[in-house]
């Protein structure tokens, strides 16, 4: 499809039931983001999308009134179970499953219909309640979903829209099988809306649309430039030793009310954390293992700006609508260019501007090449000057007898520190907050 479309297409113009349009303007939107005014016309017209677009762009919002819309417009035939659910979509993670739940209520809020959202972890026996008392709209993680279908809790066939999100993260975290299981036990693919979304479109996921989707238009607004355009980007190139003075000297420079920093391991962003608990920040850890309650309410406490600081390891890279997330480091660069583009989208969403700083250092400064390659330029650099270099207070601890954390290198232990917190308030244990 042509990507020459009017810059500014209200939602108002296309061809979308009332009470959507209603939930659309209680958020605030009036007009398409570019994969909205692309695939939104195609999607409202039954046809079949497989879509492109740099992450925070809008995409979630596209799909989600285009499933609403059909639904609307078909309404559930007599021979259809009042509970069985008329449309599916499937995300990669729980975080993510989680976020298009609470999207769709709230565009959905007017339409009368029914959104229930499935995922592993927590929740089993209320979940299979929700499913039991009906739905009109299934969202879910595959494990899950495969747990309850094999059940009989509920049945795909009368499954009349079908979205696939984060495709390529899919592959990525192996669920391709059970992608593949849910869809072969849908409607023939003729008979039902098929709509596939992902930041990257490679030829194995063109594969899994060509195989399960019907003759898909493909829609690309990423153009040539892989990351967006609002995001002002930087890399320091520091020693390892060097990455904290480095970090909490930026810290203290910005005002931290929503600001991300990505690892790539739980136990580095463990050791940053009690560096950064001794120089008076607050924060919180999201990471594979922490508990799928915990991780629901840290990202809750992230939203509201009661934690300021979230630290995390890449499960929380992709699918994750924060809002107003200022900044975002990476304190490892990562070892996959695509793992870059996800992490660096945390900011600068739906048209907001924002900062992403990542350090390059002797560990991990080998990826830079594929990163740059992959985004199609040299990302600027900065140098460390003296005042960013400070000298941190001695880290604390979050948990009892763990190993004592190795501090910077010793270059830096002479130069002068603020020895004030970020608030411009002399350091005491009392004002050094814990999530």
């Amino acid at each position: 499809m042509s990507d020459l479309v009017p810059d500014r297409i209200p939602f108002s113009s296309l061809d979308i039931e009332a009470s959507i349009l209603r939930g659309i303007e209680a958020l605030g939107f009036e007009y398409c983001t570019p994969i909205q005014a692309q695939s939104l016309p195609l999607a409202l017209a039954g046809r079949d999308v497989e879509g492109q677009a740099q992450t925070g762009t809008g995409k979630t919002a596209a799909f989600l009134t285009a499933i609403m819309n059909d639904l609307l417009r078909n309404p559930r035939p007599a021979t259809v179970d009042d509970g069985a659910p008329r449309a599916m979509v499937l995300a990669p993670t729980r975080e993510l499953a989680v976020q298009i739940h609470a999207d769709a209520e709230r565009i959905g809020a007017f339409t009368g219909l029914r959104f229930g959202v499935v995922f592993g972890g927590t929740g089993y026996f209320s979940q299979r309640e929700m499913l039991e008392a009906g739905i009109d709209v299934l969202i879910g993680t595959p494990g899950r979903l495969i747990d309850y279908f094999k059940q009989g809790v509920f049945h795909l066939d009368a499954i009349r829209v079908m979205v696939l999100d984060e495709a390529d993260r899919m592959f990525d975290l192996g669920f391709i099988k059970d992608i593949r299981f849910l869809m072969r036990r849908l409607p023939p693919s003729d008979r039902r809306l098929n709509l596939l979304f992902s930041a990257t479109l490679s030829m194995r996921v063109s594969e899994l649309a060509y195989e399960h989707m019907n003759s898909p238009t493909v829609v690309n607004t990423n153009d040539e430039q892989v990351t967006v355009a609002t995001i002002n980007q930087a890399i320091y190139h520091v020693g390892e030793g060097e990455k904290i003075p480095l970090l909490i000297g930026l810290l203290r420079r910005i005002d931290v009310v929503r600001t991300i920093v990505f690892f790539n391991t739980k136990r580095e962003a463990e050791r940053v954390d009690e560096w950064l608990g001794g120089n008076g920040f607050l924060t919180g850890m999201l990471n594979g293992d922490i508990p799928q309650k915990r991780r629901l309410s840290l990202l809750e406490q992230f939203k509201k700006g009661e934690i300021p600081i979230l630290l995390a390891t890449d499960v929380a890279a992709r699918g994750l609508h924060i809002p107003d997330v200022s900044h975002v480091f990476n304190y490892d660069l990562p070892q996959d260019p695509e793992d870059y583009v996800h992490r660096v989208g945390r900011t600068a969403r739906a048209g907001a501007k924002g900062d992403a700083i990542s350090f390059s250092c002797e560990r991990f400064c080998y990826s830079l090449g594929d990163i740059e390659r992959f985004i199609g330029y040299s990302i600027p650099v900065r140098s460390p000057t003296p005042d960013l270099m400070v000298t941190p207070e001695p880290p604390t601890k979050r948990i009892k007898g763990r190993a004592k954390s190795k501090g910077p290198s010793k270059t830096h232990r002479g130069r002068s520190g603020s020895g004030r917190s970020r608030f411009g308030k002399p350091r005491s244990s009392a004002g050094r907050g814990r999530a």
